[in-house]
């Protein structure tokens, strides 16, 4: 979703999406830069009307999700063991949320 506000974060100062420019905003805001996404979101705007992409997009404002953090903060402290497999897994739903935000983010300019 990072990728999709940096690119409309562009558009809104008028200044053109391109790989250089995206990544520096991203940087800018201390986000690690995945060069596929990077390549794709560009790849993906690069012949849209953003202006019109979003007068005609229905947006849908999601819930907050505070029901995961809540959970994490009451959980249990793991023992090393059981960290290793835990860490590995949430980078894993971290990965994939963000590849479902950018997808959705898409729709929206798309939608």
């Amino acid at each position: 979703m990072e990728y999709v506000y940096a690119s409309l974060l562009l558009h809104y100062a008028k200044k053109p999406i391109t790989e250089d420019a995206l990544r520096r905003v991203l940087e800018a805001a201390g986000m690690e830069v995945d060069e596929v996404r990077l390549k794709a979101i560009v790849a993906a705007l690069s012949g849209v009307n953003i202006d019109e992409a979003i007068k005609s997009a229905s947006f849908a404002v999601p819930a907050p999700a505070v029901a995961q953090p809540v959970a994490q903060a009451t959980a249990p402290a793991a023992g090393p063991a059981e960290q290793q497999p835990a860490k590995e897994e949430k980078r894993e739903e971290k990965k994939e949320a963000a590849e479902e935000e950018i997808a959705e983010g898409l729709a929206a300019l798309f939608g």
